[in-house]
């Protein structure tokens, strides 16, 4: 399995930033996938998830700014980050779970994309 992250980059205060992360090497709509976020000198939070039903969940700090997505016929998922804040930045990493529920552990990782929000 391989996950490969793109779409970050430098943007201001209450700017947007849409992530993509393509999957390669599985049924991929049958995987739950999710993000998951590392600030510098803090270990890694769970940001969001989408399960393979379509099932989203997210962290209560992203609720109502940021969106998961996914498009099964491309085996990408997204997310949409609106209303940045400076506490937003830290790399970010998509994830997939061999299973299709997102209470399930993640076990493929992808190599990560820096977001950083300016204030």
């Amino acid at each position: 399995v391989q996950l490969v992250e793109s779409g970050g980059g430098l943007v201001q205060a209450g700017g947007s930033l849409r992530l993509s992360c393509a999957a390669s090497g599985s049924i991929f709509r049958f995987n739950a996938m999710g993000w998951y976020r590392q600030a510098s000198g803090k270990q890694r939070e769970w940001v969001a998830s989408i399960s393979s039903g379509g099932t989203t969940n997210y962290v209560d700090s992203v609720k109502g700014r940021f969106t998961i997505s996914r498009d099964n016929a491309k085996n990408t998922i997204y997310l949409q980050m609106n209303s940045l804040k400076p506490e937003d930045t830290a790399v970010y990493y998509c994830a997939q779970s061999r299973y299709g529920v997102t209470d399930a552990p993640f076990d493929y990782w992808g190599q990560g994309t820096q977001v950083t929000v300016s204030s």
